[in-house]
């Protein structure tokens, strides 16, 4: 079982005659990965012109392992959002900011299975009838549900962030 995860096990039968098996039920909340690549870009940004920006350097803002930053490092550099030179180079953005969105850092990082942000537990039990047409009931829903955050993601960018960043440092520092 992986962090995040609730393992709950229920076996009992109905009134009606079904039985009802549930094993493992996954937690929604998404990783502080998304979170953590979003601070990396701050940092990048803010710091690049009197810095190396390297996995060292970040992991002393973002105050994580630098090998947890090298793995972000190395799926934002996968997805073209980030350029990473060899050795103690340090760590670029190769476009504008305003090129680059929430949704283009969340699908860099975090793992959804076929794109599809929900996870839908593989055996309903056909015997019961929630269990029957649950699919039915849901999936319309969950995916007006990804799209809507989907959508939420692509409205905000790094120019975003980086705007609201400079304003804090601005006042931090008068």
């Amino acid at each position: 079982m992986t962090a995040g995860n609730i393992l709950v096990s229920i076996d009992f039968t109905s009134r009606r005659g079904y039985t009802v098996k549930k094993r493992e039920v996954h937690s929604m909340q998404i990783s502080s990965r998304f979170t953590l690549a979003v601070h990396i870009f701050a940092c990048i940004d803010t710091f690049k012109e009197d810095y190396k920006v390297t996995s060292d350097f970040l992991a002393g803002s973002t105050n994580v392992n630098p090998v947890i930053v090298r793995k972000i490092l190395g799926q934002l550099k996968a997805a073209g959002l980030v350029e990473v030179a060899r050795g103690s180079g340090g760590a670029s953005i190769p476009k504008p900011l305003r090129d680059i969105s929430f949704l283009d850092i969340y699908q860099a990082v975090e793992c959804v299975e076929h794109g599809e942000l929900f996870h839908f537990h593989e055996n309903p039990n056909g015997a019961c009838p929630v269990g029957r047409n649950i699919h039915k009931v849901l999936d319309g829903r969950l995916a007006q549900v990804q799209k809507a955050m989907e959508d939420e993601l692509s409205s905000i960018t790094l120019e975003d962030v980086m705007r609201d960043t400079k304003g804090l440092l601005a006042e931090d520092e008068g």
